[in-house]
């Protein structure tokens, strides 16, 4: 294929989930107003959000490229089965999209303290960032699976979708999820 060729073939697969990845910025966007006065509540709330939401792309834009090698590789199966490549990517990126929400939590508070701003108490961050964690985690991994699983068996180069696909599912339930776990935390608190 020619070199104009492939930029098309990128291009026309790509620009589709890009657009739908916009739509969901702003989703996320709407969101975060709707969070506003719980910050109030919950002082250095605000400083977690973009950690949050930039680390649940690390961990599952790596899941996505392990499994999009996988896939041209001949490694895994575009399918739910047992599969123990796909089961410890899946793992591994399970406990760390957890662990690094709670990092967030005591690093975000930390310095909170360290600059003498006024922050909401460490188990209630923690806990904001352990119950978006594991509930984005969820979402993230099936919905990742299932879309490059969906996109490959339909002829789309995974490649192309691992990026958007993780940034809009990141930020849209991403924020969905911080929201509830800050009813959830003023509840138990």
């Amino acid at each position: 294929m020619s070199v104009r060729g492939d930029v098309w073939s990128i291009y026309r697969e790509a620009m589709p989930i890009l657009l739908i990845a916009l739509g969901g910025g702003l989703f996320a966007g709407l969101v975060l107003e709707g969070m506003l006065e719980s910050v109030e509540r919950f002082p250095g709330l605000l400083v977690m959000v973009p950690v949050f939401l930039a680390t649940r792309g690390n961990v599952y834009g790596a899941l996505g490229g392990r499994i999009s090698s996988g896939l041209h590789q001949g490694l895994i199966e575009p399918r739910f089965e047992w599969d123990e490549r796909l089961v410890n990517a899946v793992i591994a990126s399970f406990v760390n999209g957890i662990g690094i929400s709670v990092v967030i939590g005591v690093v975000s508070w930390l310095a909170l303290q360290v600059l003498g701003w006024e922050s909401a108490a460490l188990y209630e961050l923690v806990g904001i960032m352990l119950v978006a964690g594991v509930l984005t985690s969820v979402v993230l991994i099936f919905g990742l699976l299932a879309l490059i699983f969906a996109g490959y068996k339909y002829g789309y180069d995974p490649d192309n979708l691992v990026g958007p696909i993780v940034t809009t599912l990141g930020d849209i339930f991403g924020m969905l999820f911080l929201l509830f776990a800050i009813g959830v935390v003023e509840v138990i608190v």
